[in-house]
């Protein structure tokens, strides 16, 4: 298992009206960090013919994240199976180390030529 980490600094657009990150902002951060992953590991081959649709999305709000804290993701691919990745993605405030969000996604991997799902290959877990 080999973790990927993104950091980022909230800003006025990740607020809601009371005035902490919007739970919506948590599953957008979610889905960023996943593509990121994907982006950073995969070959031009597999980026030129594969691509990920996510079928599932649990999440868990912990805690509240507010303007200025600076936030940690980290994610990771728990299990594979056929065309199906679950994906982990801890959401933590970089400061005090505190878990603001924790999810779990299920990815299917989708052939770019055909749209259809495709078993993940070897080639593909070995990156993750």
């Amino acid at each position: 298992m080999q973790f990927f980490e993104s950091h980022i600094i909230v800003n006025p657009d990740d607020l809601d009206e009371l005035n902490h990150v919007n739970n919506v902002r948590y599953v957008q951060w979610v889905q960023e960090v996943a593509k990121e992953h994907w982006l950073h590991r995969a070959s031009t081959d597999m980026l030129k013919n594969y691509y990920w649709v996510m079928i599932n999305h649990c999440i868990e709000y912990k805690n509240s994240a507010f303007l200025n804290d600076a936030i940690q993701l980290k994610t990771y691919i728990k299990s594979s199976k056929g065309p199906i990745s679950n994906r982990i993605v801890e959401i933590t405030n970089s400061q005090n180390g505190q878990l603001l969000a924790k999810s779990e996604t299920k990815w299917c991997l989708i052939n770019a030529q055909t749209n259809k799902p495709v078993r993940i290959t070897s080639e593909i877990t070995d990156l993750f």
